[in-house]
């Protein structure tokens, strides 16, 4: 495990995260297969009280030219660390050439929510639409309705999404592709011709916000973390999940230095006051990472005294498998 360098006494004072190793995390879904482009991750979860079960979200994928993201589940527990497997959909019942990271959410009314992204098959841009159901295994694809379209607010893509409520307002941190700075004609053309613009290296991968009163219809607020012009995540810097450690919350972001890591991005954190301003604190070098490769997706879930990690893992082969590795939340 490398520890980054903290920026100042006052922010590791006020946000330093409980620590974990993740080469010691536990496996909980392996690939379809071994070899680069197999991936088991991209996970969102959710401890719900009521039921005191934890609910999990894993997308399955395969090589490129196999068929990307073909898959995606959600998975239930009773300690965090054992998963079912209770709810599926394949790619095709979204119409999609690939599917990617949801947010898995209990709305205020008692209603589970699916915040799902995935490659809009009719402009090969990355899109999220949500799913409603009184229960998580009762998810049908066929009744989404569109969140955001990356047409709609003049973006390239928008993926991965996060939702948090707090004080009764929804938030919602998002991936998003801006709208590229002058085009050349031959970029114009291959911007979306392989369904994923993050992976051209024309735009780069930012972190931006949306906020909702109900959680159904959103606001788009804008950017929130941009990569910076140099460093080891200067190409991106996605944050994918929130912890809040007060007065502070904390974000884990995956990075990047250029195009050719973009499916093995290396975990970042950040800090922020009010989730619209963040400062990125491991500007030194990533917080952790895999001795084979990619720490990314990191999913934040506190339980009592106890943080649950769940993240997507590179493996000696080149795959990547979904583990587990929880730690102490004392302050």
């Amino acid at each position: 495990m490398i520890r980054a360098e903290w920026q100042s006494p006052g922010a590791k004072y006020l946000a330093a995260p409980p620590l974990f190793d993740p080469a010691q995390g536990q496996t909980v879904r392996e690939p379809l297969d071994s070899g680069p482009g197999w991936w088991a991750g991209a996970p969102s979860a959710l401890y719900d009280a009521e039921s005191e079960k934890f609910y999990l979200y894993y997308r399955l994928r395969k090589p490129r030219e196999l068929g990307r993201g073909v898959n995606c589940r959600l998975a239930a527990s009773d300690d965090g660390l054992h998963f079912e497997d209770i709810w599926q959909a394949d790619k095709e019942a979204l119409d999609s050439p690939s599917v990617e990271k949801s947010c898995i959410t209990r709305a205020a009314d008692g209603a589970f929510r699916l915040y799902i992204s995935f490659v809009d098959g009719e402009t090969n841009k990355w899109r999220i639409d949500v799913m409603e159901a009184d229960r998580p295994d009762d998810f049908d694809a066929s009744r989404r309705t569109k969140v955001f379209t990356a047409d709609d607010l003049g973006l390239e893509g928008i993926k991965d999404p996060v939702v948090l409520s707090i004080g009764g307002l929804y938030h919602m941190i998002v991936s998003y592709a801006p709208s590229a700075s002058a085009p050349s004609e031959g970029e114009r053309e291959t911007m979306h011709a392989t369904g994923d613009v993050y992976n051209t290296g024309i735009v780069k991968s930012h972190t931006g916000l949306a906020t909702s009163e109900d959680g159904l219809s959103w606001r788009w607020e804008g950017d929130i973390l941009s990569p910076p012009d140099e460093g080891w995540d200067c190409y991106c810097t996605r944050i994918g999940s929130v912890l809040y450690q007060p007065p502070v919350f904390l974000g884990f972001y995956d990075g990047s230095a250029s195009v050719e890591e973009n499916y093995e991005e290396k975990a970042g954190l950040a800090i922020s006051y009010d989730l619209r301003s963040w400062r990125r604190i491991t500007t030194g070098g990533p917080w952790v990472t895999s001795p084979h490769g990619c720490i990314r997706y990191i999913e934040v879930v506190p339980v009592d005294d106890a943080v649950y990690y769940y993240y997507e893992y590179t493996r000696e082969d080149g795959s990547h498998e979904l583990r587990v590795c929880t730690a102490g939340n004392g302050q």
